[in-house]
């Protein structure tokens, strides 16, 4: 079965070139041209894996678009796609639930590693590990059906935070580097730098802590990265 990727680009030219590269590696394509078309093909096609979404739109942000998607749709993949290089303009976008961002003009060799490696994040991991859940009270995290539960609440994770999580997890009591962090979850050839560690940090954090501020499960260590601590 093809993986759905849906490409959100209002200039027609750009999204008719990535969505044949993105067809010539055997993904299944859905275009769309605006935010709110965006929003109707993925809410009539929910078993879509990577959203590729254009920020500048004529009607609404891709922002806008990414935070629904985030909102209904939080096992899907977004890359973000946009002009704009500033340090705020990528971070919005993360805090949004993005999980990569790509700069204009990009090389679509660049494009298809990300979206492939994003893939591989989505995806359940199969049985790369002998247990489908590790117990760490007040938390279980159900690997075969990436889900997170505390005190037997489900918490929702995007598909990055997911592994965020699993990574810290499966470490318990390990402090972690951001460098390893980075390299677990978004591969050897990742552009960009530790921010996006931290920016995502800190979304886990407000969903999993009881008070964010002063972090129980998740704790920093100063110049040098992360530590899961089990409850005692």
């Amino acid at each position: 079965m093809k993986e759905k990727i849906l490409v959100l680009e209002d200039e027609i030219g750009i999204r008719s070139f990535v969505s044949i590269n993105l067809k010539r590696e055997g993904y299944e394509i859905i275009e769309a041209g605006s935010g709110s078309e965006a929003i109707e093909k993925i809410t009539s096609n929910n078993d879509i894996s990577i959203a590729l979404l254009d920020v500048m739109l004529p009607d609404m942000s891709g922002i806008e678009v990414c935070k629904y998607i985030r909102q209904k749709f939080d096992q899907v993949g977004i890359i973000m796609l946009t002009a704009k290089a500033q340090e705020e303009d990528k971070l919005e976008g993360f805090i949004s639930g993005a999980d990569d961002y790509i700069v204009k003009p990009f090389s679509i060799k660049e494009l298809l590693v990300r979206v492939a490696a994003l893939l591989r994040r989505v995806k359940k991991e199969g049985d790369a590990m002998k247990l489908n859940k590790i117990v760490s009270d007040p938390f279980v995290l159900d690997l075969d059906k990436r889900k997170l539960f505390k005190d037997g609440k489900e918490i929702e994770l995007t598909p990055t935070e997911f592994s965020i999580v699993k990574y810290l997890m499966v470490n318990a009591k390990e402090s972690l580097s951001r460098d390893q962090i980075l390299t677990e979850v978004w591969g050897n050839n990742y552009l960009y730098d530790f921010k996006i560690v931290d920016v995502n940090i800190r979304r886990i954090r407000n969903k999993i802590e009881d008070d964010p501020s002063k972090p129980k499960y998740i704790q920093t260590i100063w110049g040098f990265g992360y530590c899961f601590r089990k409850e005692d």
